[in-house]
């Protein structure tokens, strides 16, 4: 996987690439998704979410390069495979999740991988999780149309953001700075993901 679909997208810092090959992704999919974990796609969960292929998720942690000193909040986090990689990476990292099941089967492993540094948190993914923020970095794990107000409330000044913009069956990522309270956002790359339940635009009513 990392040879023929991280490299190639040329992702080569040193601890992304470790951590890709440290983390086993087969063990945060659903068991009967475990033969396909590899495959340059995204990998369906069930209820309209999936673990992003590891292409998007390399170059997504690539453009936001966070540090050892950092919090990260991991929206969307799943059965955590994104979590755990962004544990390898920064201080200390909320992975949260709405899904009760995915709650209780990422933190089983989270403890199977030894991660000390993550904190599952069940809650909306549209409300974030502001007591353990303000966030150096946050990362969704999926599509957007519009980002709450909460969500950019709980990132600090200075701080960065990722996620993947989508429209229809369209999606760009994006790497947004946090300056003087306003998000300023940078085109990434390509990429698709579903759009995430309460990242939607407001639609105007039409007689």
């Amino acid at each position: 996987m990392v040879d023929t679909q991280v490299r190639p997208s040329d992702v080569t810092k040193f601890p992304i690439i470790d951590a890709m090959l440290s983390v086993l992704r087969e063990n945060f999919v659903p068991r009967d998704k475990r033969e396909v974990a590899y495959i340059g796609e995204n990998v369906v969960l069930g209820h309209a979410r999936v673990v992003l292929e590891p292409r998007t998720l390399a170059k997504t942690l690539d453009g936001l390069n966070i540090s050892k000193d950092e919090l990260v909040l991991d929206i969307g986090s799943g059965l955590g495979y994104s979590s755990a990689l962004i544990s390898l990476l920064a201080e200390a990292v909320v992975a949260l999740e709405d899904d009760t099941d995915w709650v209780r089967d990422s933190e089983e492993a989270f403890q199977e991988f030894g991660a000390d540094n993550i904190l599952v948190e069940c809650g909306a993914l549209h409300e974030g999780a502001a007591k353990h923020g303000p966030y150096d970095v946050i990362c969704i794990q999926g599509g957007v149309e519009k980002i709450p107000q909460k969500i950019i409330d709980q990132l600090k000044d200075g701080g960065r953001m990722a996620c993947i913009f989508v429209d229809g069956a369209l999606g760009k990522a994006k790497i947004g700075y946090k300056l003087d309270g306003i998000m300023n956002w940078r085109f990434a790359f390509n990429a698709g993901a579903p759009l995430l339940r309460g990242f939607e635009k407001p639609h105007d009513f039409v007689f």
